[in-house]
This record gives C-alpha cells, structure tokens and sequence, in this order.
C-alpha cells in the first residue's frame, strides 16, 4: 500500500508546494530516516530537484556550495529502488560515482543516516583494502557509491560484476567527473552501463557542454540552477577578501593568522602534496598554539579518512589540505578558509571558499595572492559573480618566523631535504660557512605543476 501511495502521486508534485520533505510522496521508510537523521525542511536544490527526480527525468543540477545537493539524489535512489521492490538478488540498481574518496565517504554516511529502515545493500568502493575483499560482495550490492578508477578496475577484473539492470547513475561534482581528468575513465564506465537509465548530475558549477551530456545519453535533461540568476555564486553569508602578499612573506602571514585565530577552524589550502607535506613538519615544530592536521592525495586512505574525522569532531584546529578537501566535502562549523596559494581558476576558488558558510552559516574566506597574480585573478572572480574585498595587510604586525625555520632546517636533515625536493628553501654561502634562507619561493611548486 505504501508503495501504491508513492508510485501514484509522483505525477502530481509541484515544487512551489514543498515545504516539508514529508509534502513528497515518499514512502514511510524514507520519511522515518529522514526524521531520524533530524532532517525535514528541505533546500530549494531539494525542492526542485526531488520531485523531478521521482518523476524519473534526467537532471542537471547546480546550486551554490553548501546548499544540500546529496540528499536530492538520495532521496530518488531509495524511492526508485523501492517502488520496484529491488532486493539483494537484482544486483546493483543505484551508482554514485564521486570525484574524490573523502565525498564518497561523506555521501555513504549520509545514505546510512536516511537509507537505514530500508533493506537495501550499499556499497563503498573506494580503494584502500584488497580487490578481492571488494569482490566478493559488489555483485550483490544495490547502491554503490565509488569513485571513477576503482569502479573501472572493478569492470575490468571482477569477473560477475555487471550494470546491466542499473535504473539510476549519479555523478556528484559532476563538473570534476567530466574534465579532462577523468575524461578516459569516464568514457570507459559508461560503455559498460545500460543506455535505459536516469541519469542525475549535480555540481556547484554545472555544465552544459553538449558533447558531456551526449556522452552520457541524458535524455531531454531538466536544467535546474536554482542560484543562476542570484545576484552572486557564493553564499550570501560568506565574507570574502583578498590580500596580496610578497612571496617571502607567505608562511610570516600564515603563522601570524593563525596565532590570531586560536579558538576557530580553519581551512589552509596548498597547490601540492610535497609543500603541505613540508609546511606540516614545519608548522608542527613552529607550534602555532592550535592543533595542526593535513589532508592530501599520497595519505594512505585511512589516514586520509582519520584527518577527516578528527577535523570534523575538534572545535578549533586547523586542517593544511590540497584541493581534495575543495570539492563537496562538509566539513562541520569551519569558520575560516584561507587559500594560501592560488587556485587554478575562479570555479576552483568557489568550492574551496565553499566549505565554510555551508547551510545558511556564516564563515569567512582569505584569498592570498602574490602581485603578479592579482590581475588576472581578481577579473575571472568578477566574471564568476564573486563578491570579493581587497584589504591590506601591515608587514609591521607580522610574526618572523623565518629564524626558527632556518633553526630546525639546521637540526633536522629530514626537514631540510623535504623543503629541498620542493624548492622551499634557497642554500646560500657566506664567511661562516653554510646557511638556509627559508622559503623564498614557496609557490615554485604551484608554477611548476609539481
């Protein structure tokens, strides 16, 4: 009977309507998750994106960070599944593939939360354990939430795993999934995936480039960009500022913020693994009086995941990560992202500004860039609608740490030779023999692609 009620009135949902997640023809096992996981009002991504979902139309969908596109895919999955009645035996009927292994970590969590009165299987497949461990139960499992290379390995290795009968494919930051990055990977998936499907893709920078979409056989897709005629892209509670800063003075201005800030979360984004490896070790012998983890691609992935979760559950620390912590990630309460080195481009800079004021909350983005940078980074945020302040820095206030690094790098042969390989550290001779002048071109990894 429930599922009578939920397959008969999809057709009548007008979203101007929706005030509640329960206004939703959706069946009493999602509704009670929902209530459990203490969610009920919906977003305007949600309002709009669910009911057509549940309508079984192919989406496009863009909306600002932070404003809740993980459970308006969600929400159609389990209803998708359990009007058919889906069980074990059907195999996999749902696919969420994500960019990074911390989202589909993230996403998996959400789906436990609200998918928990079901009887459906899930998933995570990620990497990070043995093929074989994966193996053994992916052919049985009804939602799989991935990321794009293991779940070609697994079309290429694992023997009885099939999508014939996926109804629903879900590509979360869709716009990263479709790059040239992935591009291959991407083409190789979808070859393997049936072409009668839905297919949902969300990002916070959407695309519409023609060649994506017929690549992955959308048809006739509902466009829904419920921030596209916002005066702005970025939340309206983010305050947003830029400084620019000598290249020598980069890690003074950093340990000086953070010696202001000791009672806050923040976010220090880094354009390489080997800086924020070497800035790590540096920053943890400076002692900035503030607890000091990091987040990038080389962690093995339950170290990655145990940063992840020691951030979230600390209430002021500060997390140095590279742009793996950029993309959908949501990270609880973070009041500051400072963007150390310069983004790529201006939608690189919307997602890493994006992981604080998420949901209506207030937060506060530092954009560093050096004078040769400013430029050109100032006028792509201008044409991208980001509302972003210069402001000045006093050099006198600023905290030299320099002689200390010079110190360690003196005393600890493993730190000097990590700011080597990264060019962090520029080795001079005078009369006294040999010393270190530190960090003199810091961003060299940037500009090197490194």
């Amino acid at each position: 009977q429930d599922k009578a009620r939920t397959a008969l009135n999809v057709g009548g949902i007008n979203s101007s309507k929706i005030t509640t997640f329960f206004d939703f023809p959706i069946s009493k096992k999602t509704s009670k998750g929902l209530v459990q996981a203490q969610y009920r009002m919906p977003t305007e991504i949600q309002k709009q994106a669910i009911g057509l979902a549940l309508q079984g139309k192919d989406i496009l969908g863009a909306a600002k960070t932070g404003s809740g596109k993980t459970l308006a895919f969600l929400i159609p999955i389990l209803e998708c599944l359990y009007r058919q009645q889906w069980t074990s035996d059907d195999g996999m009927g749902a696919l969420i593939i994500s960019p990074t292994r911390e989202l589909a970590y993230q996403t998996f969590e959400t789906l436990r939360k609200v998918g928990k009165n079901h009887d459906f299987s899930a998933g995570l497949i990620i990497g990070g354990k043995f093929l074989d461990v994966e193996s053994d139960r992916i052919h049985r499992t009804n939602i799989i939430i991935c990321t794009p290379g293991r779940l070609l390995q697994h079309m290429d290795e694992t023997c009885y795993f099939h999508a014939s009968d996926l109804q629903m494919l879900v590509l979360d930051e869709a716009d990263r999934i479709l790059d040239m990055g992935f591009a291959q990977t991407m083409n190789a998936i979808v070859e393997n995936l049936p072409k009668k499907r839905q297919t949902l893709l969300f990002s916070a920078t959407q695309t519409k480039c023609v060649k994506d979409l017929a690549r992955l056989s959308l048809k006739d897709p509902e466009y829904v960009s419920v921030h596209e005629n916002a005066k702005f892209s970025t939340p309206g509670t983010l305050e947003q500022n830029y400084i620019v800063c000598e290249l020598h003075q980069k890690v003074n201005m950093l340990y000086s913020f953070l010696k202001n800030h000791l009672s806050k979360k923040i976010i220090v984004f880094f354009s390489s693994c080997k800086e924020i490896q070497y800035l790590f070790r540096a920053f943890c012998r400076l002692r900035p009086g503030v607890p000091v983890l990091l987040l990038h691609g080389k962690q093995q992935q339950m170290k990655r995941m145990q940063m992840y979760d020691d951030f979230c559950r600390k209430k002021a620390a500060v997390l140095f990560a590279t742009d793996i912590a950029a993309r959908g990630l949501d990270f609880p309460a973070v009041n500051w992202v400072l963007q150390l080195d310069c983004p790529e481009d201006a939608n690189t800079y919307i997602h890493r500004a994006g992981r604080t004021a998420r949901y209506k909350e207030g937060g506060e983005a530092l954009l560093v860039l050096l004078p040769s940078e400013e430029e050109g980074m100032v006028k792509q945020l201008e044409e991208k609608k980001v509302p972003i302040n210069k402001i000045e820095i006093n050099p006198g206030k600023l905290t030299n740490v320099q002689p200390k690094l010079q110190s360690f790098l003196a005393e600890e042969q493993e730190l000097k030779e990590r700011a080597q390989r990264v060019n962090l550290i520029i080795e001079t001779e005078n009369s006294n023999g040999l010393q270190f002048s530190c960090l003199q071109v810091l961003n060299l990894g940037y500009v090197l692609g490194i």
